[in-house]
């Protein structure tokens, strides 16, 4: 059984071929500036890499190209089309069209269309890569995973926005989170670890990048989660300003002369790291510059902190305790200063970390950073949502 999993955005798209009887990765790679000059295609199978400028002027010439590289004769990983059993599409933002893993129909794909302006930069593009997966394996099962669908689980109460109800009736105003896949899988995967049955934990997730969100997970269920109706909101990002008093972007519009459309391109594109520190989105820069003196590159790494601990001690009120914290993604799994400085001062919680654990986690595998007599587990695992998307295709499809 052979899932590929399809992750397309504007001008690209990454995929990866899973064999699901091992769930071991088979080829994955990555098709950038799509419909752009200089087109790059990137391969990897077998300890091959394979990358070539080629002209890629649509999503439909790019998946010819990745389906073309899966069963070339010399350094291909399957002997034909068929072997592929079923695609999973990676989809950023659901609305309430959609509240699980969904088969693609021509009704599933006109919802599609009728949702796309929820997440403008991603679900276009997901609709692109469907199509032009359709128009090479017609006859292929597929299914549209949502980075929303784990948080519908959450209470009416944390979900909502308070804002007039007819404009939640009327638009679905609130609160869908991202980053689902990554929450479930590394939940799931925490009680795996710890030999516990997850219904019975309660596990505060921390998909830290350079897009981050936090989760609140009671019993293997999402019940809040810190990003809103879109990305924006949470933690601050790389450029993106999390959360803020919607005035002062009302101000900052006004006395800058900018409309709705750019103020939320500012601050969706300007602001975050890159906005306080001047210096960089990318938290390896500001680790080098703040090591160097710079004040503002300091600031923005210690507002990424406080603001992720913040969250963290909102979430253990909602959950009445937590019993394990995770870090992921590639500042959650790779900064252990960030790490350090989030769980600094939280022993009310029960939560102390080893520091010479953390500063020496081993990378790509799950590890234990938390001091000996901490009565919360603290634990770095890898995500994987190329995975949990390949495992709800072949559910949906039936393909088990």
């Amino acid at each position: 059984m052979k899932i590929l999993v399809i992750n397309s955005g504007s001008s690209s798209l990454k995929y990866q071929l899973i064999d699901m009887e091992t769930e071991n990765v088979l080829a994955k790679g990555l098709c950038e500036r799509i419909g752009i000059e200089n087109s790059n295609f990137i391969y990897k199978a077998n300890g091959v890499t394979i990358e070539k400028q080629i002209d890629m002027p649509s999503h439909k010439v790019a998946v010819k190209l990745v389906l073309d590289q899966l069963t070339d004769p010399q350094v291909g990983v399957i002997s034909s089309m068929s072997e592929i059993d079923g695609v999973g599409h990676r989809v950023v933002a659901s609305g309430e069209a959609f509240k699980k893993p969904t088969l693609v129909t021509k009704q599933a794909m006109q919802l599609m269309e009728e949702i796309k302006d929820l997440a403008p930069l991603h679900n276009p593009a997901a609709i692109v890569g469907v199509n032009a997966c359709l128009a090479q394996m017609p006859d292929t099962p597929m299914v549209l995973v949502f980075d929303t669908g784990f948080h519908f689980t959450m209470p009416d109460y944390a979900y909502m926005y308070a804002v007039d109800y007819k404009h939640y009736e009327k638009y679905k105003i609130r609160r869908y989170g991202a980053h689902g896949t990554s929450h479930k899988f590394v939940a799931e995967e925490a009680a795996k670890y710890l030999g516990k049955d997850i219904s019975q934990l309660k596990i505060i997730t921390c998909h830290l990048g350079n897009g981050s969100s936090i989760s609140a997970v009671k019993g293997g269920k999402c019940i809040d989660t810190s990003m809103g109706f879109t990305p924006l909101a949470g933690v601050p990002m790389g450029t993106r300003s999390g959360d803020i008093d919607y005035a002062a972007a009302e101000y900052i519009a006004r006395k800058e002369g900018m409309n709705v459309s750019q103020m939320l391109t500012y601050l969706n594109k300007q602001c975050g790291m890159l906005g306080v520190s001047g210096v960089s989105s990318d938290f390896r820069d500001l680790t080098a510059a703040a090591e160097q003196g710079n004040y503002r590159a300091q600031l923005a790494l210690n507002m990424f902190a406080y603001a992720t601990k913040k969250y963290i001690g909102a979430y253990a009120a909602a959950l009445n305790g937590v019993d394990v914290i995770v870090f992921t993604a590639g500042i959650g799994e790779n900064d252990n200063n960030i790490r350090a400085a989030a769980l600094k001062d939280m022993e009310y919680l029960g939560v102390k970390l080893d520091p010479k654990a953390n500063n020496n986690c081993p990378r790509g595998t799950i590890a234990e950073i938390q001091a000996a007599d901490s009565a919360v587990k603290v634990l770095v695992i890898p995500t994987n949502e190329e995975l949990v998307i390949a495992r709800e295709t072949m559910r949906e499809a039936n393909l088990a």
